[in-house]
């Protein structure tokens, strides 16, 4: 019997039924046993992801830990999992988020905490599933079920401007998704009635359908990444969500958008991946110049860390269009790496916003002063934010940049434009947080991080290290499936 048999299923479902749990627990009995419910079941889900690590086959494409029954077989419809190289990282990077955020929350958060935690708990399953699926139908339900838990994460405990906030996150996401649905509808007819997603990656298209499909998917996966001019939602989305709700909305879900165009978009379509290229890489150039600058004339922090992440991302979208191993792989190494450092940004800012109740850059100043510790990790996750070699940020926008100047050395160049203005609204926020005299009473009474604020924010620090410092075990387990993807990307599915 395969002792790896039912990993995914479990690494799935566990924190889901976990999530109903704690939320049958409640607060009834007070908040203390449904934080530690929801403390095992994540810590039980991450344990659960690590032997998918242990026990990966980093030499071959193929899907492993597959489990495949049916679901509707009247409509060929089936529970079909698995995973390769490209997926493997963030189902790790979202277990270990959700274990975080769960720690994080452990006193933050005082209003209906076990629903709180029971919310994380379940988007935690959903989104696990959507790297895992393989069936259009199932990938699909997880899609969209994973918004309902976010939808009242930031509608139940954000800001004063929560709803508004809430319905332009399900709208803009819900309705770009309706049209990957049509492209799934399309492909099930034209595949011989099959929903499975490796099916129709070897159905032959004609350069039309390619063309429609690959632009449904565009507005499905733009939406989400987001990309520049969809990406209005995220800052709004961002400022009213609580902590955690923005850690798992920039580290996890943004990394949605992308992981499609990897697992749909490229090898379902890949005539017309060649030809609407020049319009992908010119939107991520956009995403990566013109958004930066917006960046930098932020007065609200969490705003300034929500742009920088669709500017972020933007390197990630230019490193998919322009066909080569090096930039793929560097995209993927920055989503990871975006994932770890975008989580200890919005961590720092929950530190400090659970302490003065502000966002506002210009209410700090002189914080190094009082909390040397949180100066320190805020230090180190900076520049990591701006791409300082030894840090997990480089990695990535370094590979991009490098695998882009082959084929389109203009592009590289712009791009690396992007770097200087990163380097420049990273070190603004933190000069102006960070350093300089105390001018502010309520700045002089803070109290620097206590035992499970240095776990959360250390764990992060340490694994933004070990990624620049030793990139090579995290680039090992992506390269056999980059070149299945690319060989699948070269060869023409029209028709003769």
């Amino acid at each position: 019997m395969d002792l790896h048999m039912g990993l995914l299923s479990a690494a799935i479902w566990l924190p889901i039924v976990g999530g109903f749990v704690v939320l049958a627990v409640g607060d009834r009995a007070g908040s203390r046993p449904a934080r530690w419910l929801a403390l095992v079941f994540s810590l039980l889900t991450l344990l659960v992801t690590i032997p998918l690590f242990t026990g990966f086959d980093t030499h071959t494409a193929a899907m492993q830990f597959v489990e495949r029954v049916p679901w509707i077989p009247s409509l060929h419809i089936q529970y079909y999992l698995g995973i390769d190289g490209i997926s493997l990282w963030f189902i790790l990077l979202t277990s270990f988020l959700t274990l975080l955020v769960v720690i994080s929350s452990w006193r933050n958060v005082q209003l209906r905490q076990a629903q709180y935690l029971a919310a994380f708990l379940v988007m935690d399953g959903l989104m696990i599933g959507v790297f895992c699926a393989l069936d259009a139908i199932l990938f699909y339900v997880f899609w969209e079920a994973m918004l309902i838990p976010m939808f009242l994460i930031i509608g139940v405990w954000g800001g004063p401007r929560r709803v508004y906030a809430t319905i332009k996150f399900f709208l803009y996401t819900f309705l770009g998704s309706v049209l990957m649905l049509v492209a799934f509808l399309y492909l099930y007819f034209h595949s011989g009635d099959s929903f499975d997603l490796l099916t129709f990656m070897k159905t032959p298209l004609s350069a039309a359908a390619q063309i429609w499909i690959f632009l449904a998917f565009l507005i499905a996966f733009a939406v989400k990444i987001p990309m520049w001019p969809v990406h209005t939602w995220l800052p709004d989305a961002h400022v009213e969500a609580p902590t955690g709700g923005s850690v798992i909305l920039a580290a996890v879900m943004l990394k949605m958008g992308a992981y499609g165009f990897l697992r749909l978009s490229l090898p379902i379509t890949p005539d017309a991946s060649h030809q609407l290229a020049w319009l992908m890489i010119a939107l991520s150039l956009v995403a990566i110049v013109y958004i930066a600058l917006i960046a930098i004339v932020q007065q609200d922090m969490k705003k300034l860390i929500a742009y920088s992440s669709i500017a972020h991302m933007g390197f990630v979208t230019l490193g998919f269009f322009v066909f080569t191993q090096t930039a793929i792989e560097g995209a993927i190494m920055q989503m990871l790496s975006h994932g770890f450092v975008s989580a200890a940004m919005f961590f720092c800012v929950g530190v400090l916003y659970d302490r003065m109740h502000t966002r506002d850059i210009h209410a700090y100043g002189g914080v190094a002063n009082v909390m040397p510790i949180f100066a320190s990790l805020m230090m180190l996750f900076a520049m990591g934010n701006v791409g300082l070699p030894g840090t997990s940020g480089f990695v990535g926008e370094f590979m991009v940049v490098l695998g882009t100047y082959g084929p389109h050395p203009w592009a590289a160049i712009i791009a690396a434009t992007g770097l200087i203005t990163g380097a420049a609204y990273t070190l603004w926020l933190f000069k102006r947080v960070i350093f300089g005299g105390v001018t502010r009473a309520e700045v002089a009474a803070l109290s620097d991080l206590d035992g499970r604020e240095v776990l959360v924010l250390g764990s992060l620090g340490v694994l933004v290290l070990l990624m620049g410092l030793w990139p090579a075990p995290f680039l090992e387990v992506v390269h056999s499936s980059v070149q299945h993807l690319l060989s699948q990307v070269s060869v023409s599915k029209i028709p003769s």
